[in-house]
């Protein structure tokens, strides 16, 4: 893993979210350049701008970096979902998963 993949995956989700480079560099408070020199390479975001992407992005650092995860801010959403079921609904949920795998 390196800053290509770092560059790729901001694209990747970025678009996933439906924002373009322009929104997204105002958004976090940059100039409208910001996301383009990132993207392009000639800059990497600091840590604290990093974990305000993945904010941004609404992905969490780990499945930032999880490539094989393709919709990370959806399993993030189910995840806290999930975090309140019961045993008995968890199970139903994990039959369905299951389900759906082997269709």
């Amino acid at each position: 893993m390196d800053s290509e993949f770092i560059r790729k995956r901001i694209t990747e989700l970025r678009i996933k979210k439906g924002v373009s480079e322009y929104k997204m560099s105002l958004d976090l408070g940059h100039s409208r350049s910001y996301m383009q020199s990132i993207v392009s390479g000639r800059s990497l975001p600091s840590m604290a701008e990093f974990l305000y992407i993945c904010k941004y992005l609404d992905v969490t650092p780990s499945d930032f970096f999880n490539e094989e995860i393709d919709h990370p801010a959806l399993v993030k959403s189910a995840r806290e979902g999930i975090s309140g079921l019961s045993e008995k609904d968890l199970s139903l949920l994990l039959t369905l998963i299951e389900r759906l795998h082997f269709k």
